[in-house]
C-alpha cells in the first residue's frame, strides 16, 4: 500500500511530501523488529548487491527527484517479504540456493495506528527463508521470480522529448484577399445600402413610374391641335341644265382646305370644348358660279357640358385620382422596402459582429489549450506525467481547432449577407475585401415602454397608411360608380362666324352655232346660248337663215356686244377679292352660327353601372377587414418585437454574471490544477464552460441589438433612428 501511495504522488511534489511526512515513521517501523535475534549464517557475497526492489529504495526522497544511490551497510533495512503478514520479519538468506535453513521466530511489538497486528503468542510468526537472487530478488518454486515482487516495480519510463505546440490553423476565407480590409460603421452601411441596394432602386423606380403614369393620365386635359392640309379634285356629271356643266355634260372642282382645330376637357365640371378654322379655296368649270375661285373660312367653338352624368366625376378624373392614390401607395412601399432594407442591413451588421467577436472567443479559448500543450509537454519530459496525458490535450486541442473553423465560417457567410445589402454589382472588387465592423452592440437596462411602441406603430407603419390608401381609392370607385347610374343629359352650343370671297366670273364667249358674236375685253353678245336650247338664239339663227337667203343681203345679223353692267353691279363689293376680303368679312361677324342643344340619355336599367356600383361596395367591406387583419398583424408584430427586446435585456444581464462566474470558476481551477489537485479533464471543462458563457454573453448582446433594429421596424422608427429622411414625391 505505501509503494502504490507513493506511486500515485508522483504527479505532485508537494502533496508527497506532506503525505510522506505522516506516514513515513509508521512505515519505518513496519520493516524494523523489536528484537532481533542473530543466528549464524554462512556469508554469500551476491546477496548484498544492493536492492531493486521497490520497498528498499530511499523513502526520504521524493518520487520525482529519487536517484538510486547506495545506501550504507548500517542504515539499511532488512529485506521485507511483501506477501508476509505485518510484523513478520524474515533475515537475509545466508544460505547458497537449494539449502536448507532452519526458520526462525521473531517476536512481535505492536505498533500504534496500524491495524491488523495482534500480540497474541499462540499465532505463529515464523516464516521461512527464501533464497534470493544475486540481485536481491526473492526467488521461489526453485529459483523463479515471485510475480507478486515484479508488480510492484515502478514502470521504467523511457525519456520524452517535449514536443513542439502545433501552429494555429489557417484562418484564410476562400475569395478573400488578406491584404484588402473595409472599416465599416453601422450608419456607413446604411448609407451604402440606400444607394446601391437592389430592391431600394426597384422600389424607387416604382415611384418615379407612378409619377411618370400620373403625368400620362393627366395629359388628357391638354390642349391638343390638330391640322389636315387636304387637296380635293372632282369631275362629275350633271343632269341639271342649271347646275353649269359645258356640252360635255360635266363639272369639275378642286378644292384646297386647311383646317385647324383645338379641343381641351375641363377639369373642373366635365365640360369640353373644340375650336375650329376651316378655309376653303374652291375653282371650277360651272358657268353657274358667279365667282371662281371662291374662297371660304369659317371660326367657330363647340361646347359641351354635362348635367348629370359625368358632372362631379368622369372616367379621366376618377383615373387620375386613383392614380395619385397609387403614388402615395408607392411611396409608403418605399418607405417599408427602405424601413426592410435597413433593418436587414442593422441584422446582417451585428451577426458580422458575432461571427468576428466568436472567432476571438474561440481562438482565445484555443490558446489556451495551446499553453495547457505546452505546460503538459514539459511536464512529461521532466517525468512529472505519463504520455498518456499528451492525447486528452491533443484531442480537446483538435475539437477546438473545428469549432474555430467553422466560426471562421460562419464569419463568410455574414459577410456575404451583408455584402448582398451593401453592393450594386456582383463583379466589385469589393466582393474580395473583409469587412471589418467598428460599432460594438449598444445595451440599455431601461425596459420598453409598450403603450409607446403600440401608438407610434398605428400611427408610422406603412401598411396601414397602403390601405388608407386603398380605402382612398374605392371611396373614389363609389363615388364614380354611383354617378353612373344617372341619365346623361349635356348641352351642346356652337357659335361661329363665316367668311367668303370671290373672284367675279368674266369668261369668253363664241356662239358654237354661228360662228360669230365673240366677246373681247370683257364684253358679252347680246344674244348668247344655243340656238336649239335658247329662244333668242332661235329667232336670232331663224333671221340670220332669211338673211342669206335674200339676194342683196347674204348676210347674218350683226349681233352688238354688250358690258355685262347688270351682272358686276349685281354682287356685293365684299364678295368680290381673295383670301384678305374673306379673312375680313369672317371678323365682321356679319355671317354667324349659333346653334344650343340638349343630349339626353337614358339607358333602360342600366345593369352595367349598378354592378360595378355593388362591387366597390364589396371591395369596401373586404378594405374593412382588411385593415382589422392589419392592426392585429401590427398589434401582434409589435408585442412580439418588445418582448424581444426585454427578452435580450435580461439575458445580456444573465450571460454577463454567468461569464464573470466561469471566470472565477477558471481561475480556481487554475490553481487547483498548479498545485496538483486537479486534473487537465476538470480544466477544460471550466475553459470550455467560460468559452461557453462568453459565447452565450456575446449572442445576447448581438440578439439584444437586433431585437432593438426590429422593434424599430416593428413602429416604423427606422429612418428617424438612423437619421434617413425620405423625400415625399410631388404630385402634379
Amino acid at each position: 500500500m505505501k509503494i502504490r501511495f507513493i506511486r500515485r504522488s508522483l504527479r505532485n511534489t508537494t502533496l508527497c511530501f506532506v503525505l510522506f511526512g505522516l506516514y513515513a515513521p509508521t512505515a519505518i517501523l513496519a520493516q524494523t523488529p523489536t528484537t532481533q535475534t542473530p543466528t549464524p549464517t554462512t556469508q554469500v557475497p551476491s546477496t548484498r548487491t544492493t536492492p531493486s526492489n521497490p520497498a528498499q529504495q530511499d523513502a526520504t526522497r521524493p518520487p520525482v527527484n529519487q536517484q538510486r544511490q547506495p545506501v550504507p551497510e548500517p542504515a539499511r533495512p532488512i529485506t521485507q517479504d511483501p506477501t508476509a503478514p505485518p510484523g513478520t520479519q524474515r533475515s537475509s538468506p545466508q544460505a547458497a540456493p537449494g539449502t536448507n535453513v532452519s526458520p526462525q521466530t521473531t517476536p512481535q511489538t505492536p505498533i500504534p495506528g496500524i491495524s491488523g497486528q495482534t500480540n497474541d503468542p499462540s499465532i505463529n510468526t515464523t516464516t521461512p527463508l527464501s533464497p534470493t537472487t544475486s540481485s536481491g530478488d526473492v526467488l521461489t518454486n526453485g529459483g523463479q521470480t515471485n510475480p507478486t515482487d515484479q508488480a510492484l516495480r515502478d514502470p521504467a519510463f523511457p525519456n520524452q522529448q517535449a514536443r513542439p505546440v502545433p501552429p494555429l490553423p489557417n484562418l484564410t476565407r476562400l475569395g478573400i484577399s488578406s491584404d484588402q480590409s473595409i472599416a465599416l460603421t453601422l450608419n456607413e452601411a446604411i448609407r451604402r445600402a440606400l444607394e446601391n441596394n437592389n430592391d431600394i432602386e426597384v422600389a424607387r423606380t416604382n415611384v418615379r413610374f407612378a409619377e411618370t403614369s400620373l403625368r400620362a393620365l393627366q395629359g388628357v386635359y391638354d390642349p391638343v391641335f390638330s391640322i389636315s392640309p387636304q387637296i380635293d379634285n372632282r369631275v362629275q356629271p350633271q343632269a341639271n341644265r342649271f347646275a353649269g356643266a359645258g356640252q360635255s355634260g360635266t363639272v369639275s372642282f378642286t378644292n384646297l382646305t386647311l383646317s385647324p382645330t383645338a379641343t381641351k376637357f375641363f377639369q373642373t365640371g366635365g365640360g369640353r370644348y373644340d375650336a375650329f378654322f376651316n378655309n376653303t379655296r374652291q375653282t371650277t368649270n360651272s358657268t353657274a358660279n358667279i365667282f371662281n375661285p371662291v374662297y371660304s373660312a369659317n371660326l367657330g367653338v363647340t361646347f359641351t357640358q354635362p348635367l348629370l352624368r359625368d358632372r362631379s366625376i368622369d372616367n379621366n378624373r376618377r383615373e387620375i385620382r386613383i392614380q395619385r392614390k397609387r403614388l402615395a401607395q408607392s411611396d409608403a412601399d418605399f418607405r417599408r422596402q427602405t424601413i426592410e432594407v435597413i433593418a436587414q442591413v442593422q441584422r446582417s451588421y451585428w451577426d458580422l459582429v458575432f461571427a468576428l467577436r466568436n472567432q476571438q472567443n474561440l481562438l482565445n479559448n484555443l490558446g489556451l489549450t495551446r499553453e495547457q500543450f505546452r505546460q503538459t509537454e514539459a511536464r512529461i519530459s521532466a517525468g512529472a506525467l505519463p504520455p498518456l496525458e499528451r492525447a486528452e490535450v491533443q484531442t480537446e486541442l483538435a475539437n477546438r481547432e473545428s469549432d474555430l473553423l467553422l466560426a471562421s465560417q460562419n464569419v463568410s457567410i455574414a459577410e456575404n449577407n451583408i455584402k448582398q445589402l451593401i453592393l450594386r454589382d456582383p463583379t466589385s472588387n469589393e466582393w474580395t475585401a473583409s469587412l471589418l465592423p467598428t460599432d460594438a452592440p449598444v445595451f440599455d437596462s431601461t425596459p420598453v415602454n409598450l403603450n409607446d411602441a403600440l401608438t407610434e406603430a398605428r400611427g408610422n407603419r406603412p401598411e396601414l397608411s397602403r390601405l388608407k390608401l386603398q380605402r382612398d381609392i374605392n371611396d373614389v370607385d363609389l363615388q364614380f360608380f354611383k354617378n353612373q347610374t344617372r341619365p346623361r343629359i349635356d348641352i351642346q352650343s356652337t357659335l361661329s362666324t363665316t367668311g367668303q370671297a370671290g373672284t367675279p366670273v368674266l369668261s369668253n364667249f363664241t356662239n358654237t352655232t354661228t360662228g360669230f358674236g365673240t366677246t373681247t375685253n370683257g364684253q358679252l353678245p347680246l344674244i348668247t346660248g344655243d340656238a336649239t336650247t335658247n329662244a333668242s338664239a332661235f329667232l336670232l339663227d331663224q333671221i340670220n337663215q332669211l338673211r342669206r337667203a335674200t339676194p342683196g343681203i347674204g348676210t347674218n345679223a350683226v349681233v352688238p356686244n354688250v358690258t355685262p353692267v347688270q351682272q358686276t353691279s349685281s354682287i356685293p363689293s365684299n364678295l368680290v377679292g381673295g383670301y384678305g376680303q374673306t379673312l375680313s368679312n369672317l371678323v365682321g361677324f356679319k355671317t354667324r352660327n349659333i346653334v344650343v342643344g340638349v343630349t339626353i340619355q337614358m339607358p333602360f336599367r342600366n345593369k352595367t353601372a349598378l354592378a360595378n356600383l355593388a362591387g366597390a361596395q364589396i371591395q369596401r367591406s373586404q378594405l374593412d377587414a382588411s385593415m382589422r387583419q392589419q392592426e392585429q398583424i401590427i398589434e401582434v408584430d409589435v408585442r412580439n418585437a418588445a418582448q424581444n427586446v426585454e427578452t435580450a435585456r435580461r439575458r445580456v444581464l444573465a450571460a454577463r454574471a454567468a461569464r464573470e462566474s466561469a471566470e472565477t470558476q477558471l481561475s480556481g481551477e487554475r490553481r487547483l490544477n498548479q498545485v496538483g489537485r486537479s486534473t487537465t479533464f476538470f480544466l477544460f471543462q471550466r475553459e470550455n464552460q467560460l468559452a461557453n458563457a462568453r459565447f452565450l454573453e456575446i449572442r445576447a448582446q448581438t440578439d439584444y441589438s437586433k431585437a432593438l433594429a426590429d422593434l424599430q421596424r416593428a413602429t416604423s422608427t427606422t429612418l428617424r433612428a438612423n437619421n434617413v429622411i425620405v423625400e415625399t414625391p410631388t404630385v402634379p
